[in-house]
């Protein structure tokens, strides 16, 4: 039997990669803009209408954030697999305009959430900078892929990123946390050397430097799970030796000649022949081929007099997410169905347990309660329903602080499965309330 794979083969490890990374900022076009950028802290004397001090800082604060958003750039594109810098101007995003001010915003956030455990318990506040540091790289993952300032202060969606990437997470943190040093160690042996106003130019371009090679390493961790991501990847851009390697299968190669076939269909406006071939594509693929699903969803997304179709195809679809550890797609995919149906559900239990416990992760206690509503009604006699009943008594008591609400559910249990692990959690759960 052939298998049909969604993905192109990994690229290697980010650690093979080092010396592309440190090299990317010495590329003509960084090296002239980030030099350009270095050298407009000369100018802060030409604001005249401002005190130098004050035109000081505006600029330094202008050249923070130009070179923040080339390094959001830099990321989004490298985790398409552009890394040649010659091919940026073809590609933009007002998306990455608004990542730097978010990213910003996360930050104070966290610093203040920082401050406040300090403040409530200096132990606290130590454990919670170690870990918003260890997770810092990954909310910048899910900031850049999602552009959104929610998801990337969503747990659920950070550990995600993290649980994508695997134990290498833990060596890219040590990178960045090196390179992030490197600034100030490059800052401290070359500045001694110099003296006079040249000194701010070769201190800003220390640190656009090193923040660029960041950059060009997140984008580059992307890649290599660009699938995983859901990132569409440009064709051939796997690297060998510095040169472009296609590494795709004949399968692969096809798959995405009928995505670009697919998406010409949409731009001219002809979605009736879109879906059709997304439809052949899917129907003679495998039942497993997720890029196959995926496409069909997507352009069944588009046309309203095909709901009862996408929903059909969805109820298929979710579970090859899940099975895919997508569970963040899944979530999408399920709550755009909601919003075309109320009604809409799944018909496997376990896959409705498992996208629960997924919103209960992300710290939504409200759609994790939605998801088990009537679980018992419509899966009678499952062996699951006392993990649904579990889940939704957790969700009401620390998602909700609703334990008058979570009671019933302990009678239940204690009433149908008194000797059950979930009955005793609950009980655990509500022991206050039943202590009183």
């Amino acid at each position: 039997m052939i298998v049909v794979k969604d993905s192109l083969p990994p690229p290697p490890p980010f650690w093979h990669r080092l010396n592309s990374f440190f090299a990317f900022p010495f590329q003509m076009r960084p090296l002239a803009y980030g030099l350009l950028l270095s050298f407009c802290s000369l100018f802060f004397e030409a604001i005249f209408f401002l005190p130098d001090a004050l035109a000081f800082v505006l600029i330094e604060i202008g050249i923070m954030l130009a070179a923040s958003r080339y390094g959001f750039k830099i990321i989004a594109l490298g985790a398409r697999g552009i890394r040649d810098s010659a091919d940026f101007g073809r590609e933009s995003s007002d998306d990455w305009t608004y990542l730097p001010w978010k990213l910003f915003a996360i930050s104070v956030v966290q610093a203040f959430l920082i401050g406040w455990l300090a403040w409530y318990a200096p132990v606290l506040g130590t454990v919670a900078l170690f870990v918003m540091s260890f997770t810092f790289p990954a909310a910048v993952i899910v900031l850049v892929q999602s552009g959104s300032f929610f998801q990337a202060m969503n747990p659920g969606h950070v550990m995600d990123a993290m649980r994508t990437i695997g134990w290498p997470y833990a060596l890219l943190c040590f990178f960045l946390f090196l390179l992030s040093s490197g600034a100030q160690v490059a800052i401290s042996m070359v500045v001694p050397m110099f003296d006079g106003r040249i000194i701010l130019p070769i201190v800003n371009f220390a640190f656009i430097y090193f923040g660029w090679v960041m950059a060009s390493l997140l984008g580059y961790v992307m890649f290599q799970h660009h699938d995983a991501f859901g990132i569409d990847a440009v064709p051939g851009s796997e690297l060998g030796d510095g040169a472009p390697v296609d590494r795709r299968t004949p399968e692969q190669i096809a798959a995405q000649r009928t995505d670009a076939e697919v998406a010409q269909l949409i731009t001219d406006g002809d979605l009736a022949a879109a879906l059709g071939t997304a439809y052949e594509a899917q129907r003679t693929a495998a039942s497993d081929d997720l890029a196959a699903q995926r496409r069909y969803h997507r352009v069944l997304a588009m046309l309203p007099d095909k709901q009862a179709t996408m929903l059909d195809q969805a109820r298929r679809f979710i579970p090859l997410l899940m099975r895919r550890d997508m569970a963040s797609e899944a979530l999408k995919v399920f709550k755009l169905c909601r919003e075309r149906d109320k009604t809409f559900s799944l018909d496997d239990p376990s896959m409705v347990i498992a996208m629960a416990r997924a919103e209960w992760r992300n710290g939504d206690a409200h759609a994790t309660l939605a998801l088990l509503s009537g679980f018992d009604r419509r899966f009678r006699g499952n062996e699951a329903i006392p993990q649904a009943y579990e889940l939704a008594a957790r969700a009401l008591v620390q998602g909700l602080g609703r334990t008058d609400m979570a009671q019933p559910i302990l009678t239940t249990l204690e009433s149908r499965y008194p000797d059950s692990e979930q009955t005793q959690e609950v009980r655990w759960l509500l022991r206050p309330a039943v202590s009183a």
